[in-house]
């Protein structure tokens, strides 16, 4: 093939993948917390240092190249032994010149920045507790205003857009919405704690510049100071299983007002949920409700249908679990019944107990137990799931 048709094609090639829907982005994205300002100085530093060396080389490299070469009768030096002395010095001063460029000029301003990111308590005002589990982040609010407010962001994109095959137009944040967003004031230093239930995960916001991977058992920290209002999306960075990809992440960073606004809306909302707790329901009423739980709570485990994905995810259809009595004859529920797996959890399945609310764990009881090919023709009430829980 002649030098034309490749350098043809290469540029076919570059054009075709301007036509994809792609950031073509050379920097960082904007930065709106203080550490993602530093960390991106930082960066632009850096590369400019490493342009600087690499120029510099190259440069050299290039002059020897052509100064030396055979056209110009350029007569190698005669083969001899070298000094052992003037090849130590040669192999330290560049060794020499690096260690201070490493440990000087770059490792003064990263150490600055390790600093500000490790910084998790001067100055906070407020402390939020993020729990990652698969496949959904906990929000829960431990001071302030906020105190007492706790929030489950799942993905919120319809199944039917996720599904292989599908035609129709995709929202614009494909895979990058949720149900429940982490609300936080802006111009406002917040604490976070950061762990996991079951893997690792890790909580990352590009524009916020830095991660911290969340560790069962243990509670790690970072921090986030928004200074610009807006809407910030991100996911989890670590692999954590199959439902990795559908675990994003969006933060609504609001002015002042508006955030205790919205404080004192979603504590209103979260009363009338617990006010729910304490009324009776109709069956029609769970299994409609119970619904919504299973498909963004149960759904990327056990399925849609409820089939399952054995022996990891078991099947909901005709289950032992889903169709044996939950009570015993006393009124207490019975250990592993269909409550007491959904509040405790058992193996990979989680506790529910500190994620949904009584109205919303005896709803979705009721759908798994009347719905997905079951017809056991029972219910549970919120009333029931409060007792056991105490």
């Amino acid at each position: 093939m002649s030098l034309f048709k490749k350098v043809g094609l290469g540029l076919a090639a570059i054009m075709a993948s301007f036509m994809a829907k792609a950031d073509y982005s050379w920097n960082f994205p904007e930065p709106v917390t203080p550490m993602a300002l530093d960390t991106l100085h930082v960066h632009n530093k850096f590369m400019i240092i490493t342009m600087v060396i690499f120029v510099v080389v190259l440069a050299i490299m290039i002059y020897s190249i052509f100064a030396h070469r055979k056209s110009k009768n350029f007569k190698p030096v005669e083969d001899k032994a070298p000094s052992t002395t003037i090849e130590i010095f040669w192999t330290l001063i560049p060794f020499a010149i690096l260690l201070l460029i490493d440990f000087v000029i770059m490792g003064i301003p990263a150490y600055h920045s390790v600093v500000m990111m490790e910084d998790t308590r001067n100055e906070a005002k407020m402390v939020v507790k993020i729990t990652g589990s698969q496949w959904r982040w906990q929000y829960e609010y431990l001071d302030g205003d906020a105190q007492g407010i706790k929030l489950v962001s799942n993905l919120s994109t319809p199944k039917e857009q996720m599904d292989k095959g599908f035609e129709g137009k995709k929202d614009e944040q494909y895979l990058l919405e949720v149900d429940n967003r982490l609300v936080l004031p802006v111009g406002e230093k917040v604490r976070i704690l950061m762990t996991a239930t079951d893997v690792l995960h890790n909580w990352w916001v590009p524009q916020f510049g830095s991660s911290r991977v969340a560790v069962p058992g243990f509670i790690r920290e970072t921090w986030v100071q928004v200074d610009k209002p807006g809407t910030y999306r991100g996911q989890c960075k670590e692999l954590c299983g199959k439902g990795h990809g559908y675990m994003p992440v969006v933060v609504d960073a609001l002015p002042m007002e508006e955030y205790k606004a919205w404080v004192v809306a979603k504590k209103e909302e979260m009363a009338k949920a617990s006010a729910g707790a304490d009324k009776e329901w109709t069956k029609e009423e769970l299994i409609a409700e119970g619904k919504s739980v299973y498909e963004k709570n149960c759904a990327v485990c056990h399925q849609v249908s409820g089939a399952g994905l054995p022996p990891a995810f078991p099947a909901l259809t005709g289950s032992k679990i889903t169709t044996s009595p939950i009570f015993g004859a006393d009124g207490k529920y019975l250990p592993d019944s269909h409550l007491d797996r959904v509040l405790n959890g058992k193996g990979v399945m989680p506790a529910w107990k500190s994620t949904l609310n009584d109205s919303e764990i005896a709803a979705v009881i009721t759908y798994e137990r009347n719905a997905l090919g079951n017809s056991v023709g029972d219910l549970i009430q919120p009333s029931q799931v409060k007792s056991a829980r105490q």
